[in-house]
């Protein structure tokens, strides 16, 4: 297509952030013969721009702070969703004057669906290619009030992070997975929040284990690097997540 590949460093979990991981990506990037421009955006380097954002939409009326554990979620109702458990909105109606650093924010969806109103599209060119139509009210049974910056840390969480760089960096097409498909109606409501476009977005199919789950590194999968050493190629590899014939 004549564009150009970025690649960007998302290290904004400060929990799990290791130098290991970034150096083992950009190996496995650069053997399946992507090239990028350098030097490469490294969230952990812009934590200002999320803050204003989230002030912005904090000016709006759109964010709560909460201070709810994982327990406390489960425990007051919460049911599973795309994205962790459902929000049942416990501290939904405390101000941002009681947020104290410590705490997550969160965006209040049915505040965020009133002030975009009407439905919302994108287009996808993945399995699922088409334009893609939706009330975002649906989101509050599938994520419900998302958390924007993460409690006890002040990272931003990633939804909002990536949101916001796509827009800043003038990305066209997002080509990510289908486990993040689910998730696009949520990133498609922040941009319009935000007053970014909405870029393309293809999601591709997942390579997956013997069981058909996903290979991921929080269940020890097998790593890309492992496919390299046992001789597979970059055309196998693009095979499995169907980019390639």
């Amino acid at each position: 297509m004549g564009g150009t590949a970025l690649l960007r460093i998302e290290d904004t979990d400060s929990t799990r952030v290791r130098a290991e991981h970034e150096a083992g990506i950009c190996a496995d990037l650069a053997w399946l013969g992507l090239t990028w421009p350098r030097p490469v955006r490294r969230q952990s380097e812009h934590y200002p721009a999320y803050t204003s954002a989230l002030q912005g939409l904090a000016q709006r009326g759109l964010l709560y702070p909460c201070r709810c554990s994982r327990r406390q979620i489960t425990d007051a109702g919460g049911k599973p969703g795309v994205d962790g458990m459902i929000y049942p909105g416990t501290c939904r109606d405390r101000p941002m004057a009681d947020a104290v650093p410590e705490d997550a924010l969160r965006l209040n969806l049915r505040k965020a669906i009133a002030q975009v109103g009407g439905s919302l599209a994108y287009t996808e060119t993945g399995v699922d290619r088409g334009s893609v139509s939706f009330d975002p009210a649906m989101l509050s049974e599938t994520t419900g009030d998302p958390v924007l910056r993460r409690i006890n840390t002040s990272d931003p969480a990633y939804h909002l992070a990536c949101v916001h760089d796509d827009g800043l960096q003038n990305i066209t097409h997002v080509v990510r997975g289908k486990d993040l498909q689910a998730m696009t109606p949520l990133h498609v409501l922040l941009q319009a929040l935000l007053g970014l476009p909405t870029p393309v977005y293809h999601h591709h199919e997942l390579i997956t284990d013997t069981d058909g789950k996903r290979l991921a590194k929080i269940n020890k999968s097998r790593a890309l690097s492992t496919y390299r050493a046992d001789g597979a190629t970059p055309d196998d590899i693009k095979r499995m997540i169907g980019l390639a014939d």
